[in-house]
């Protein structure tokens, strides 16, 4: 995909100077055999750090090796405050610790390593010096499992290094009965997100700046190739066409500093009558490659999207918590056929923003709900571009991060599947299930003052998302909790 970092590891082994640093060097070795074995690929740093000097040349090492995620490996106890100082040298770029365990009995005798308890030395270091350092949830292994972890490591490292260098553009004003899409920028300047707030009337300008853009036919033949039987508007398709150009030279022509990018449009009341168009599958097609586009000015959403599109390297949605599934839809669909009840099942919607490859089948058609109100008795014309179909089937994680009003960030992650049911209704749809999502709904959704957008990512991926929320500084991170789990605010009795 586009517009996503590529993560270069590298490994620098720790050694406490009382314990035989070979011990440190063997076990660095065989983490790397099995992690390249495993198809992965890593730098393996020379330099051994048992004091400062050292830290300082395997920052050098590193540095010149073009590494961005490091992984601090603790091959025996290690020094914590060297192994710290590298990792506080290392930062803001990410930074894994991790260590060793007794491979067998006969190290016992003499070459035990003791990392287990140079973990917690080091973890109270990490503390005193105010580092955020990732730390896997068990993190001591042999070679093997210190493998693995590294490998869940990648997407987590991804994300947090695309994060610092990203700009969200926004077009327009948030709509107004759409308030809960409005939450403080603030915290994501924290985060090294810029934004550049423009005017819709800016993009309306550009867009008719673009009329007669000799790149408009070659756009529009690939957009009718990629719907290809779904093409059911093909005069639509120029326009169309011509907002996505706008859109990329917008991009590239306000990128700055930027090397990642994400888009918060507006796309009505008046979107549909200037531009004469919806721009839902222009939406689609820049998010596919990586480039976001959340609907109603939504910054919050765009950045969710965005981190679920790290985090896969896959195309994303962003959705509406949409409506219930109906009672006859779920007896002759849903009941006897998938372990969930009524009230774990819902629909995700929304106008037609969901990539093409996360559809059954995707046609382009018009907005129903515009034209009711803009187009009532007539054909539709600037109300289509929208790109409708059953969201496929399949394993899904639903998160969002958010500020709240007082510009503090949290976040919620829960992880479902699209079920195999025809939605039976109109635009990008799916019927979305996910355990015990009536409590989830009523005790982190409502309580917790959640707009209706969700981010969407294909795959179960709740894990790397929880971490990365919690290393970016969410105060919480909610999820959907087991039955015997109440939630903070949780009627016992039922």
């Amino acid at each position: 995909m586009q517009n996503i970092p590529q993560v270069k590891l590298g490994i620098v082994a720790v050694s406490r100077d009382c314990f035989p640093i070979t011990l440190s060097e063997r076990r660095r070795k065989e983490v790397v055999r099995c992690f390249t074995e495993a198809g992965g690929e890593i730098y393996e740093a020379q330099t051994i750090v048992e004091n400062e000097n050292h830290a300082m040349k395997a920052l050098e090492e590193i540095k010149a090796a073009g590494v961005n995620a490091l992984i601090v490996y603790l091959g025996n106890f290690g020094p914590e405050g060297p192994e710290t100082l590298l990792a506080q040298s290392f930062l803001p770029l990410p930074v894994m610790f991790v260590a060793a365990a007794e491979e067998d009995t006969a190290v016992l005798t003499s070459d035990r390593g003791d990392a287990y308890c140079g973990m917690l030395n080091a973890s109270y270091n990490i503390g005193l010096r105010g580092l955020t350092v990732y730390i896997p949830e068990y993190p001591v292994g042999v070679p093997s499992e210190v493998s693995a972890m590294i490998a869940e490591f990648i997407p987590v490292a991804r994300t947090l290094n695309a994060l610092r260098k990203l700009k969200i553009f926004t077009f327009g004003p948030r709509p107004f009965d759409f308030l809960a899409c409005n939450a403080p920028i603030a915290p994501l300047f924290k985060l090294g997100v810029n934004i550049q707030e423009n005017s819709e009337l800016d993009l309306l300008e550009s867009y008719r700046k673009h009329d007669n853009d000799p790149r408009i036919e070659e756009v529009a033949a690939d957009m009718a190739a990629e719907l290809g039987e779904g093409n059911m508007m093909p005069t639509v398709l120029p326009r169309l066409a011509q907002y996505e150009i706008t859109l990329l030279d917008w991009i590239e022509e306000n990128r700055g500093a930027a090397e990642y990018v994400a888009i918060a449009g507006k796309c009505w009341p008046s979107f549909q009558t200037s531009f004469g168009f919806v721009p839902c599958y222009v939406n689609s097609r820049l998010t596919a490659r990586g480039i976001p586009v959340a609907c109603e000015v939504d910054v919050y959403g765009a950045l969710s999207e965005f981190i679920g599109a790290c985090v896969t390297e896959g195309s994303v949605t962003l959705l509406d918590i949409n409506n219930t599934v109906p009672a006859d839809m779920y007896e002759n669909h849903i009941a006897g056929k998938h372990n969930y009840t009524s009230k774990e099942v819902f629909m995700g919607f929304h106008c037609g923003n969901t990539p093409i490859d996360r559809l059954v089948k995707g046609t382009m058609k018009y907005q129903l709900i515009m034209k009711r109100s803009l187009e009532p008795d007539t054909e539709p014309d600037i109300t289509r571009g929208t790109l409708d179909g059953a969201i496929k089937p399949g394993d899904i994680t639903f998160f969002r991060l958010q500020s709240n009003a007082d510009g503090h960030l949290r976040s919620y992650v829960a992880q479902g599947e699209v079920l195999p049911v025809d939605p039976q209704s109109f635009g990008g749809i799916g019927v979305f299930a996910i355990p015990e999502m009536n409590r989830f709904y009523r005790h982190v959704l409502i309580a917790d003052r959640y707009p209706h957008h969700g981010a969407v990512a294909f795959g179960h991926v709740g894990k790397a998302i929880f971490t990365i929320m919690k290393l970016i500084g969410a105060e919480t991170v909610s999820f959907n909790q087991p039955k015997h789990m109440l939630y903070k605010d949780e009627n016992p009795f039922g």
